[in-house]
């Protein structure tokens, strides 16, 4: 496989099952806020899982690596990154576990049944078009402005794909919280559990991670806050192990 790398990739380690990843080091690259998400979804023995947004295919990868999940789609609209997610697949012989699908967010309730997935993941674009500086490259832009899709738009689908009670896993950023929360009880997708990840013990956290489950009842759990970073450089012991190390 690594004969096959494109110009500019390379083969990741992800200290999963000897599982690896192919990225391509001048595109976006899979973060923190991707493996937390995937350390945060819980997937039971024969589900059936939708991400969207997949990137370079880290979250179905991690979640099979994890779980005992049955299939995992990873939806991505950029054809590079799509090409690399299916490559990956193929180099860490999860065919009959993963399936890459090239398309938009905005038609995922055409390109797969209503009401078809247990489980739907995510880690979407986290700025609006008025929210900091637009990256010149506009693979790195889609990743992480609003501009292929809105947060209403992976809510909605989310909603129309999962069955009644089937889970919705989300990271965001906290100073969106109140919009997000709304958005899905507006599309009936009830938040239950909430975990904010803070860098440090004493810094205010930069990312949310949120359970929300189609059809059920008012009531959410805020779980005891995940810290990043013991001191400086060093990770925390949960960090740790979320990671595989």
């Amino acid at each position: 496989m690594k004969n096959n790398l494109r110009p500019g990739e390379r083969l990741d380690e992800l200290h999963r099952n000897g599982y690896k990843i192919i990225q391509n080091e001048n595109k976006f690259c899979f973060g923190m806020d991707a493996v937390l998400l995937s350390g945060f979804a819980n997937v039971k023995e024969e589900e059936i899982v939708l991400d969207m947004g997949t990137g370079t295919g880290i979250v179905p990868i991690l979640l099979a690596g994890k779980t005992k999940g049955k299939h995992f789609i990873g939806l991505e609209i950029q054809s590079a990154s799509a090409d690399m997610a299916r490559r990956s697949v193929i180099y860490n012989h999860l065919e009959e576990r993963i399936s890459i699908v090239e398309g938009d967010i905005k038609e995922a309730g055409t390109l797969f049944k209503p009401a078809s997935f247990d489980v739907i993941t995510s880690n979407p674009p986290y700025m609006t078009g008025s929210h900091g500086l637009v990256n010149p490259d506009m693979e790195k832009a889609i990743a992480r402005h609003e501009i292929c899709c809105t947060l209403e738009d992976v809510i909605s689908q989310a909603a129309r794909l999962l069955r009644v009670g089937g889970r919705f896993y989300l990271v965001h950023r906290p100073f969106r919280l109140a919009e997000i929360i709304h958005m899905l009880v507006e599309y009936k997708l009830e938040p239950k559990r909430i975990k904010f990840v803070h860098p440090f013990v004493d810094k205010e956290p930069n990312m949310v991670l949120i359970e929300s489950v189609r059809g059920a009842k008012s009531r959410i759990t805020v779980e005891k806050p995940l810290i990043v970073y013991q001191k400086q450089g060093v990770y925390t012991d949960e960090i740790y192990d979320i990671y595989g190390y």
